[in-house]
């Protein structure tokens, strides 16, 4: 029996999951950052959300241990495969030996030395920067295959505006990497950043790499975009491969740690939602919506059937970037899960500061009490949001997190109108879960104006397996069915269902995808009547959402 190994780095923690060649799980482990966990390095007030390399190395080195203890030594050597899967855009920046500046001598506590993560919204002013020279220099619009809009979640924005801030870093910053990227790299045990394989997904959908451009943005437009960046496009890459190539073998460093030969193949790495298309048995025209603390929405499709479309306003069209040989289009909301994340830390807090202040219970049953209601809570509110009947009048928009997708724009901020002194904790819950759902119709409907068809959506990832109540609205909103994926780890089974063919196990991903992928748990249907009510709330929903983006766009003048 041969094995493989998908590695899913999330935003609070990263799994590995061992498996064989049909996909039966063997093994699982989950690792939370500790260093994330305690809030280190972040200023949420100013959108800064930064992670030490150290947090993904010990949790890489620790949940790989886990699953491959799960098998008898004698089958160790059978494990054949390792691919790696992370959140991005992610970028850091690195010596010319790959190293994150943050392991080095005097960066070790430097947020600008640490990987800006996807949600880090300091950028956005270098994001329009971006945006206007694009369209006005004379050359190449190279926003054209990102949906025409650049986001402060990406790549090149996020590098402007830490170089601007930070001179030491920019002295000494040789290159930047993802860290879908610099995963494997280090995996492999490679020094020379120029012998690192870059990412198809990663380049086409945060970097403005395109064929067509000859790789990456010019020289010259980097340089009219700011001089600080002269130079680093020739410190970067020209090529770029998709996930079923091989990265490397394991170095002899790390097989000595995970008791593995170095025969191990290291893939090439990918984003989470992409490879989690994958492992969800995603097909052409499905729209795939990993959903966790923020949404990606997956699609592909045939590149003879897509043609020359260019989609607006979504998060990129890449050829590859999902199953090699097909048009993978990207698009997601910034924030999904954060919303009710946000809403149970308002409702529990003063409640944790009354209850610590109590005297009436020890300390242990006061910390008992409030885990208890805290991992509660949600369900409880769903169970009572779900009985609620007609429209409560309450439209909220979900921009808590600035938009993604569609039109990227990281200045919007999330808003409430219709409270009365009728509003109570399950309408206000209830309407915090239309608006999430009302976010997502809108990235269907864009991607149906622009000519791209859906003919069915598949769900993943927490909230899909854990949150019946959002899905069934979901379904109502959408007026479509909604396939929930079995496993918990598609993102990290679709890592597995790569390193089975970077590793030779398949000889094409699809192979793999049909031997490996996930069937469906079970499937939600619209019910008529929230769909008829659902379709009046929508139309108040788009109306208080242009008027609140028209507020904040003139504020902003």
């Amino acid at each position: 029996m041969k094995y493989v190994i998908g590695v899913d780095y999330g935003t609070d923690s990263v799994r590995s999951v061992l498996v064989d060649p049909l996909g039966k799980e063997v093994a699982s482990s989950v690792h939370f950052y500790s260093r994330w966990k305690d809030g280190k390095y972040n200023v949420p007030s100013q959108n800064q959300f930064r992670q030490h390399p150290l947090d993904y190395l010990e949790g890489l080195e620790s949940t790989l241990k886990e699953v491959i203890i799960a098998l008898p030594e004698s089958e160790r050597k059978n494990i054949k495969g390792i691919s790696v899967d992370t959140t991005g855009s992610t970028p850091v920046a690195v010596n010319e030996q790959g190293i994150p500046l943050s392991l080095t001598p005097g960066f070790e506590e430097n947020p600008n030395a640490m990987f800006v993560l996807w949600k880090d919204h300091t950028s956005i002013k270098e994001a329009n920067e971006i945006n206007e020279l694009s369209r006005s220099w004379g050359g190449p619009d190279y926003t054209k295959y990102v949906g025409g809009i650049y986001s402060s979640e990406w790549f090149w924005a996020k590098i402007l505006h830490v170089i601007r801030e930070d001179e030491l870093i920019r002295d000494a910053a040789y290159s930047w990497v993802e860290a879908c990227d610099w995963i494997p790299y280090a995996l492999t045990g490679e020094t020379d950043i120029r012998e690192m394989k870059r990412s198809r997904c990663a380049a086409g959908h945060k970097a403005m790499w395109h064929e067509e451009f000859g790789g990456l943005p010019s020289e010259e437009f980097l340089i009219k975009l700011d001089p600080l960046l002269g130079g680093l496009r020739d410190r970067l890459y020209e090529d770029t491969f998709t996930s079923d190539v091989a990265a490397g073998t394991l170095s002899e460093d790390w097989a000595e740690k995970l008791g593995l030969t170095q025969d191990v193949v290291i893939g090439v790495g990918a984003f989470d939602a992409h490879m989690g298309a994958v492992g969800g048995n995603i097909k052409p025209y499905q729209l795939c919506r990993v959903m966790g603390t923020s949404t990606c929405d997956m699609l592909v499709a045939p590149k003879e059937e897509f043609g020359d479309n260019l989609v607006k306003g979504i998060c990129g069209q890449v050829d590859g970037s999902v199953i090699p040989g097909m048009m993978g289009l990207e698009a997601g909301q910034s924030a999904f899960g954060d919303i009710f994340a946000w809403f149970k830390g308002i409702l529990i807090k003063p409640f944790e500061e009354s209850i610590m202040a109590s005297e009436v219970l020890d300390d242990a049953k006061k910390h008992a009490l409030i885990e208890e209601i805290s991992d509660n809570m949600i369900a409880r509110l769903s169970e009572s949001a779900s009985k609620l009947e007609g429209d409560s009048g309450i439209t909220v928009l979900d921009w808590m997190n600035g938009r993604r997708t569609p039109d990227a724009n990281q200045l919007l901020k999330g808003a409430i109108e219709g409270l009365d002194l009728g509003t109570d904790t399950p309408r206000l819950f209830k309407a915090l879960v239309e608006a999430v759902c009302f976010g997502s119709k809108m990235i269907v409907d864009r991607f149906i104006e622009e000519g791209v068809r859906i003919e069915s959506v598949i769900g993943m990832g927490g909230v899909a397996k854990k949150s019946p109540f959002v899905m069934q609205t979901l379904a109502d909103v959408l007026n479509m069915p909604i396939k929930v994926s079995r496993s918990l780890q598609t993102c990290a089974l679709g890592a597995a269902a790569f390193a089975a063919t970077a590793s030779g196990i398949y000889s094409s991903v699809d192979e793999a995808q049909n031997n490996m992928a996930t069937d469906f748990e079970f499937e939600y249907e619209p019910n008529p009547e929230q769909v008829l009510l659902y379709k009046k709330v929508y139309d108040r929903y788009r109306s208080f959402g242009e008027l609140m983006e028209q507020r904040i766009s003139e504020k902003t003048m």
